[in-house]
């Protein structure tokens, strides 16, 4: 059974290296529910999961998966991202999942297509990892695991080496997919140009524009 896991930082602590373009925290707040609500609406659109799951400790971004219909798994306080991602993943493999697609909640370009198109890239036997690069390739924003414990992730600084290297040290095979759209994600100022180049009926599209960011 294949699961897409959704991993959240609580909206307080979200984005706070865009704070030289967010200076209040309150549009930073604003900003990170707009790209949690895009993720989780592409990741409910998505064919090839028969679960969506949500990990956070954060009370509004739970309730937002309940009411679009995913699990949710309340982490009660932060535990940093790959400690929450492996709560996630067990719960997962605790109700059936066999395969799971982790994603992160700052990519909010992506679509299902997306992620159905990481499961197509899995091996059809046997283990794997598939591997979606930020857009300069240092960062992992999207990983599909089968098993889904089959490495542990390494969220973080240069996270697509580690990933690599963990498959590589593992015997795991591994395949790197390019994918335009969740290669996007919003960290630093400069992502928040790269993303106005493309407009979207995104909601994180429209509270830029709201914030006068960008131009709708």
């Amino acid at each position: 059974m294949r699961a897409v896991l959704i991993a959240a930082k609580q909206l307080a602590f979200a984005k706070t290296r865009l704070a030289p373009a967010l200076p209040a925290a309150d549009e930073r707040i604003a900003l990170a529910e707009a790209m949690y609500r895009d993720v989780l609406g592409a990741a409910l659109s998505a064919q090839a999961p028969a679960i969506v799951a949500v990990v956070t400790s954060d009370p509004v971004l739970l309730a937002l998966a309940r009411t679009g219909g995913a699990l949710t798994i309340d982490e009660e306080y932060p535990r940093g991202l790959n400690v929450a991602v492996r709560l996630g993943t067990e719960f997962l493999i605790g109700r059936g999942a066999t395969a799971v697609c982790t994603v992160l909640s700052d990519i909010p370009l992506l679509t299902g297509d997306d992620i159905d198109a990481s499961f197509a890239a899995m091996p059809p036997d046997g283990p794997g990892v598939v591997l979606v690069p930020s857009l300069d390739f240092s960062g992992t924003n999207l990983m599909t695991r089968t098993p889904p414990d089959v490495i542990a992730t390494r969220f973080g600084r240069l996270s697509l080496a580690r990933h690599r290297e963990d498959c590589r040290i593992s015997g795991v095979p591994c395949t790197v997919v390019r994918m335009p759209r969740p290669a996007i994600d919003l960290d630093v100022p400069r992502d928040l140009i790269e993303f106005a180049r493309m407009p979207s009926m995104t909601h994180t599209f429209g509270q830029l524009t709201r914030l006068g960011m960008v131009h709708g």
